[in-house]
């Protein structure tokens, strides 16, 4: 069965619709660190710097959540603000998107809901914090993100600082490979690791500009390859926490969590919650500082990538649904 772009429960927020098109940049965002991740108001603060340095960079932001039922693409001030209160709110990933929009629920989006839902709307580039990986213990646990077959399938270019220093990086990077995933550093030979900017790991690849990053997208659609790619643009060095301070960190806070019983999705809440206690809120900082960095290389490569595709004669809204360019249409 052929499924058509009105049988999907989207709705674009204006801004998003006007920029799709016309074929300019977008840059998808997640919503689960506006429920998930910050406390009111810091959350939506952070959120709205956010979506404010994507468009500084000369892209469009689409913060990615699903309200009452409907993807929306691209949230307004006011949806932002009402996100950002909610309770009882689920955090999708592949297995949760269809049953919260079934049920028309309210749910907010991680690294793989968003890059289902940014590919749906014919967004290439999303930019986040870190993603998920392996967690430590996988080989008794099985315990591994869902964000890593994503990268396998869904053809979206992902810009982090690297997967999460609480996770197992080496364990990780192996999986990507076996995937066919990708695993470029920009600017860097080194992998980062989320708040540092060397894991200690050497990454596959590198790049060092954004049309390179957008050169690689487009070719990898024209060779018919499944699959994003995984960008890791390591925290800007004024701003990051060494790997060699945060590691005993790290293990103070597993072995806690281990001595308390805490498993499975309790596990990273807990993990980053000690991480802010023992480093003094560094930690947090740190991230606020390193996804708006993310922003701004997404942002480039969403501009080159817009570039790219328009030089090949083919533009996002040609991948965008074709009713999208109505002010805040439902499709």
């Amino acid at each position: 069965m052929t499924l058509r772009t009105s049988d999907l429960p989207l709705t674009f927020a204006p801004e998003v619709s006007s920029a799709l098109a016309r074929g300019g940049a977008v840059v998808a965002l997640e919503s689960t660190i506006i429920t998930h991740g910050m406390p009111w108001p810091q959350n939506v603060e952070t959120a709205t710097r956010v979506e404010d340095e994507v468009r500084r960079h000369g892209a469009t932001p689409a913060t990615i959540a699903v309200l009452d039922g409907r993807i929306h693409i691209g949230l307004t001030a006011a949806e932002l603000a009402a996100l950002g209160q909610a309770r009882d709110v689920m955090k999708l990933s592949r297995a949760d998107l269809a049953a919260c929009l079934a049920l028309g629920r309210t749910g907010a989006t991680t690294v793989a809901a968003t890059m289902i839902c940014a590919h749906l709307a014919g967004i290439a580039v999303f930019a986040t914090g870190g993603i998920g990986g392996v967690h430590r213990g996988a080989e008794e646990s099985f315990d591994i993100s869902a964000d890593l077959a994503e990268l396998s399938q869904t053809p979206v270019t992902v810009v982090a600082a690297g997967a999460k220093a609480i996770l197992d990086l080496p364990k990780t990077l192996e999986v990507l490979e076996t995937y066919g995933v990708p695993v470029i550093a920009y600017g860097q030979d080194a992998l980062p690791a989320f708040w540092s900017r060397d894991a200690g790991l050497t990454a596959p690849l590198r790049m060092d500009t954004a049309d390179q990053i957008a050169r690689a997208h487009r070719m990898r659609a024209t060779l018919g390859l499944p699959g994003g790619q995984l960008v890791t643009n390591p925290i800007p060095a004024a701003h990051e926490i060494a790997r060699a301070t945060l590691a005993p960190i790290i293990e103070t806070a597993l072995a806690e969590a281990s001595a308390a019983g805490i498993a499975s999705k309790a596990v990273t809440p807990f993990l980053l919650q000690r991480i802010f206690e023992l480093t003094e809120g560094r930690s947090l900082t740190a991230n606020i500082e390193l996804v708006l960095n993310n922003a701004r290389l997404g942002s480039a490569i969403a501009v080159a990538l817009s570039q790219t595709m328009s030089e090949a004669g083919s533009g996002p809204a040609a991948q965008a649904p074709a009713s999208s360019g109505a002010k805040g249409h439902n499709t």
